[in-house]
């Protein structure tokens, strides 16, 4: 804990509007934060909500630097990139750091796509009937194979998608964090990209139930290849495996994480190998870079090759894995990775599925086991068994990120956190996902009983997120880079029609199990925007009442001050937090030093400790305080209040009360949102985890004030 900022009170240290720029002489707060092992993320209490919630637009923040950056911190533009370069691990890190970033890129980011070879060449041919003995089926599907890799990966990703970060961090959360901006208001026309982004984020957790649950399966199905004596076992083997995955999760990824890259880097190599072995034995299956391969495949076939592409999809699933995770290496070290061992690995081993089916084509029915020989499948399926796990950690651990930054944003009730490194502040553990995805994944393997027919689930969703990437990075494009549009839909416009063939290739599967991602997406977009409308609503009453701080305290002047620091947390600074009308006019009391703090997330994904907090005095001992933080952190307002460093502001963290504002919501008759939509979100409130541990408070200097709010 930082310790007592108490500094004699000078006048002539004001400035006119008595403010100050507090955390510039502090000691950073990322050193003192996260003091207690677990904490909570989301939005305050109403009572203690973002600034500016109560306006009609999505807004993250006011008053705070943008994506590119402010003179005011310090930092330089990012150029066109529009990003601040200062923040990236690209320009900062010496070759041996940058090898074990790649090393970590390895094995955290390439997970999903690297494990796609055991179920997507296969899915291709068994799926719509290809005749794998067909020398233009053969050629025709490695080549679009060899081109979406080409083109998804390394073009739009690599290349475009992944210079849009948010000071640093990629996804697309962030990207929708860059386009709702700084605004007060929003056009009709943002908002409606701004859903979009929101859709695409709830996608992200239907990819997350089939990709654990097709990625083991496949690999356990491996063991046909060597025994049939396993086949009753399977099932039960797999979600053994998937129920062990889950139930390690809250002893973090730290440990576990160390091994990743080097079984990766193994398992590259293995996929590299096989592979080589068939093209060595039949070169001209090479001929298929060349893309006449692919035209001639949808010449001969262009219905059934149009549908081919929702399997051929499946080899680049991972590619949104490649710019979610962008924040913890940096974009230059994935592009190491990439090009340096995953993109060869990846080709070698589909040209050598390709080669192996022209030379046996019942090979089709496994062709990725049946590349090695019969003395390897076991140790092949161990093999394969980790690198999926892997994979699916790595989903794991992005729906927990996507869940911190969801509530930081206000689009979701607060949820217990957890963080599992003191280390690490990004490496967190969420309960309840946690759970909801053990449940799902195993409930999709015991439906679905093979990775054959969880395949014909998997795609839609992934294929609908990168089609909103794409309209979102436009918008980033010509709104923050002032790129023009003609620009903007030169690069965009190729790439969004890619996207939307392959979304249509994708339609088909919805009836038998991909409308199950689309479902859960949906239902989590209800509950998004319910819970975004509802605190809205919620503010908006609130606010009827309140009264400007100075008039309180002029007519409570009479009242005794009494020893001691209380905080009361409200999100109108300038307005007097009901708690605090309620202590004078009952109690008739008011503390020696009183903090009124509004904590506001702002749109980057970490707040610059400097630029921490901003304090206004309104009295001599009542001060308002601003407290900023990124989407992507968690709260710790003890060690930002103690970290303040402000003339004349007497303040002990730990000999203080801290005062909440709790409303009890009820559904009525006020206008503003469906009447079932008001029950959702009052049950959502309901089950809203405690306040005070989403600011990381000391429970027992925790002070509740109760209200009742219809709206």
């Amino acid at each position: 804990m930082t310790e007592r900022a108490r500094i004699e009170d000078d006048p002539e240290y004001l400035d006119p509007d008595h403010r100050f720029r507090a955390g510039s002489t502090s000691v950073p707060l990322d050193a003192g934060a996260n003091t207690s092992a677990t904490s909570e993320t989301s939005t305050p209490e109403t009572g203690v909500v973002i600034a500016g919630e109560t306006t009609a637009a999505t807004t993250v923040g006011t008053a705070v630097a943008t994506a590119e950056g402010t003179a005011g911190h310090g930092q330089r533009r990012g150029g066109p990139r529009g990003h601040d370069d200062t923040t990236s691990h690209d320009d900062t890190t010496s070759h041996g750091g940058m090898g074990k970033l790649a090393l970590g890129a390895l094995g955290i980011v390439y997970g999903d796509i690297g494990t796609s070879p055991l179920y997507a060449f296969r899915e291709a041919f068994e799926e719509h009937g290809l005749d794998p003995s067909n020398r233009t089926n053969a050629l025709g599907v490695v080549s679009i194979v060899f081109w979406a890799l080409i083109v998804i990966i390394s073009i739009k990703y690599l290349m475009f998608v992944m210079r849009a970060d948010n000071r640093g961090e990629g996804g697309i959360l962030a990207l929708t964090a860059m386009v709702m901006g700084n605004r007060a208001t929003t056009t009709r026309r943002t908002a409606i990209v701004i859903t979009l982004g929101v859709f695409g984020t709830a996608l992200l957790y239907g990819d997350g139930l089939i990709t654990p649950a097709i990625s083991v399966l496949s690999a356990v199905e491996g063991v046909k290849e060597a025994t049939t004596a396993f086949d009753s076992l399977i099932i039960p083997i797999s979600v053994a495996i998937l129920a062990v995955l889950f139930l390690v999760q809250k002893r973090g990824t730290g440990g576990i994480g160390r091994v990743f890259g080097p079984i990766m880097v193994v398992w590259f190599v293995v996929l590299g190998a096989l592979g080589l072995n068939q093209v060595v034995r039949m070169p001209s299956v090479l001929k298929a870079v060349n893309p006449i391969y692919g035209i001639d495949f949808f010449l001969a076939s262009p219905v059934k090759s149009f549908l081919t592409l929702g399997s051929v999809f499946l080899v680049v699933t991972g590619g949104e894995a490649l710019y979610a995770d962008m924040g913890h290496f940096g974009r230059r070290p994935i592009q190491l990775t990439w090009y340096g061992i995953v993109m060869p690995a990846l080709m070698l081993n589909y040209f050598g599925q390709a080669a192996l089916i022209l030379q046996d084509p019942e090979a089709i029915t496994r062709p990725f086991f049946k590349l090695a020989p019969s003395w390897a499948i076991v140790p092949l399926v161990v093999l394969a068994t980790m690198a999926t796990v892997i994979a699916s950690q790595a989903l794991i651990s992005g729906a927990f990120s996507l869940t911190v930054q969801a509530v930081q944003l206000d689009y979701l009730p607060r949820v217990k956190i957890s963080h599992t490194s003191s280390a690490h502040r990004g490496q967190v553990y969420v309960p309840l996902v946690n759970w909801a995805l053990m449940v799902g994944c195993i409930g999709l393997v015991i439906a679905f009983q093979s990775s054959k027919h969880l395949a014909a689930a998997y795609g839609i969703a992934v294929t609908t997120t990168m089609a909103i990437t794409t309209l979102l990075f436009y918008v980033v494009c010509v709104q923050r880079w002032n790129w023009s549009p003609v620009k903007a839909m030169a690069v965009c416009a190729p790439l969004f029609v890619i996207d939307m063939g392959f979304f249509g290739a994708n339609i088909p599967k919805i009836p038998h199990g991909g409308w199950f991602p689309l479902l859960v997406a949906f239902g989590l977009v209800l509950q998004m925007t319910t819970w975004r409308r509802g605190r809205q609503l919620v503010s908006a009453r609130i606010n009827r009442g309140e009264r400007p701080i100075q008039e309180v305290l002029d007519e409570y002047s009479d009242v005794v001050r009494v020893p001691g620091s209380a905080v009361f947390m409200f999100k109108d600074l300038g307005k007097a937090p009901p708690a605090l009308v309620n202590n004078l006019r009952h109690n008739k009391v008011l503390h020696r030093t009183t903090l009124i703090v509004s904590v506001d997330t702002v749109e980057v994904p970490r707040a610059d400790p400097s630029d921490r907090g901003e304090v206004t005095k309104v009295e001599p001992g009542v001060y308002q305080v601003l407290l900023r933080f990124g989407f992507m952190e968690e709260p710790d307002v003890v060690a930002a209040l103690g970290a303040l460093d402000v003339r004349g502001l007497e303040f002990d963290p730990e000999d203080c009360t801290y005062f909440l504002g709790r409303e009890s919501i009820i559904a009525g008759k006020a206008p503003g949102m469906h009447p079932l939509r008001e029950h959702l979100f009052v049950l959502l409130n309901r089950g809203a985890d405690s306040a005070s541990r989403f600011f990381n408070l000391p429970n027992d200097r925790v002070f509740e004030v109760g209200s009742q709010v219809e709206i």
